[in-house]
């Protein structure tokens, strides 16, 4: 019955890698719960184990909300162009793998114009709030690599 649980996990874990650009997947809480689907095999994770992947899942996601904002104020977007942002995410999505990346930058800066801002000062915006984005993608997928390998440790060990 193990072999069922950690297909599970490992599965939860592969597309938990996809959540980390995907804002509609979210990837750390896939990974955590990749973890968590061990608890009833011989691989299971101590109280310990699931507590600090709790509590680093609860701050990598509060995070992911605060790092984008702070990086487009860093760079004086206004919430027009943070709002961008969001928007050139979720539509960069359907034009995967290019509107991953570029999305988030596209709508910032037009989020920037419509605020009023020269394009000059609009590329600024979108920069700042493609770099906060590419910041939290990072730090989702050093949270759902720690996840990862963790279950490939327990899956040798055990």
């Amino acid at each position: 019955m193990d072999i069922v649980y950690v297909v599970a996990s490992v599965v939860l874990i592969a597309v938990s890698f996809i959540g980390c650009a995907v804002p509609v997947l979210p990837g750390p809480l896939l990974a955590l719960c990749g973890v968590l689907t061990l608890l009833p095999s011989r691989f299971a994770p101590t109280c310990q184990t699931c507590v600090a992947f709790g509590a680093a899942c609860a701050i990598v996601l509060l995070l992911d909300y605060v790092v984008p904002a702070f990086g487009a104020k860093k760079f004086n977007c206004s919430r027009y162009g943070v709002f961008g942002c969001f928007v050139g995410t979720i539509v960069g999505i359907f034009f995967a793998p290019w509107g991953i990346l570029l999305g988030p930058f596209i709508g910032a800066v037009c989020g920037e114009i419509v605020a009023g801002k020269d394009f000059a000062a609009s590329l600024r915006g979108g920069f700042g709030a493609l770099l906060g984005f590419l910041f939290g993608v990072t730090l989702k997928i050093a949270y759902c690599a720690t996840c990862a390998g963790w279950v490939g440790v327990a899956i040798v060990k055990g």
